[in-house]
Parts: structure tokens; sequence; C-alpha cells
């Protein structure tokens, strides 16, 4: 990967944030607000811990479409995407798409990152990364 790239978070597809985090919040961690992101049709919160990466637990909304319903007919509830810190979304995007990474979408504000631009690729050797624009 890019040296350019800091690890953000580590994206979880889960059946229910609240379910999930109580085996993390009894370890230590803590939970943010749980947000309505409505651009992916899913509820995000997420953990975090002094010393630990910020964990992203990504939960499908009941009705719609969202790729997390996917993920947890496939896999369970998993790690499903690692996100990247980025000064320049666009320009990161088309350093990534030179080494096979293809966009999922184009950048969008998110709610759960306070309005900060994010995108998702995917590679079929690497899978899917996020990234999200620092400012």
């Amino acid at each position: 990967m890019k040296d350019f790239l800091k690890l953000d978070h580590i994206g979880y597809a889960v059946n229910n944030i609240a379910t999930t985090a109580r085996r993390y919040i009894e370890n230590g961690w803590n939970l943010s607000e749980t947000y309505e992101e409505v651009s992916q049709n899913s509820k995000i919160a997420f953990l975090t811990k002094d010393g630990f990466p910020k964990i992203e637990l990504v939960e499908s909304e009941k009705e719609g479409t969202s790729p997390i319903r996917n993920i947890l007919k496939q896999s369970g509830v998993s790690p499903y995407h690692l996100c990247y810190e980025v000064d320049n979304i666009y320009k990161t995007m088309e350093s990534l798409y030179e080494d096979g990474f293809v966009p999922l979408f184009m950048p969008l504000p998110s709610v759960s990152m306070q309005g900060r631009m994010i995108c998702y690729l995917r590679n079929l050797e690497v899978g899917t990364i996020e990234l999200v624009s620092r400012i």
C-alpha cells in the first residue's frame, strides 16, 4: 500500500451495533453515538480505546439495500474494510486507480465522519478500502 495512507479505522459488518458493542464495552472500549448514513442505507458507530485502532461498526438498515447484508450473509459479523485518512481524496483515488483499485462510488460527505468526504475502492488482490479526507 501507499506510504501516505494513514489508518483511520477498521470497519466491521454487524447485525446489531448494540449487541457487538457490548462485548467491547465490557473490555474497556468506548462507544460513540450512532449515526444514520442514508447514502449507505446503514447505521454507524465507533469504538475507541487508547492504544488500539478505532473500530467502525456498520449495521444495515432494516429496509432497502445495503452491501452490509451481503457481507453478513457470506461471512457473518466480520471486518470488511480498512479506512485510510488522506489529504486529498481525489489525488489519492487517481494514484490507487493506477494500482488497480476501482472506486465503488465517487466521494460524498459522511454524517458519521462529520461531513468529511469518503469513498470506497476495491482491488481484487487487496480487498475493499475506504478513504476519508483529513478535512
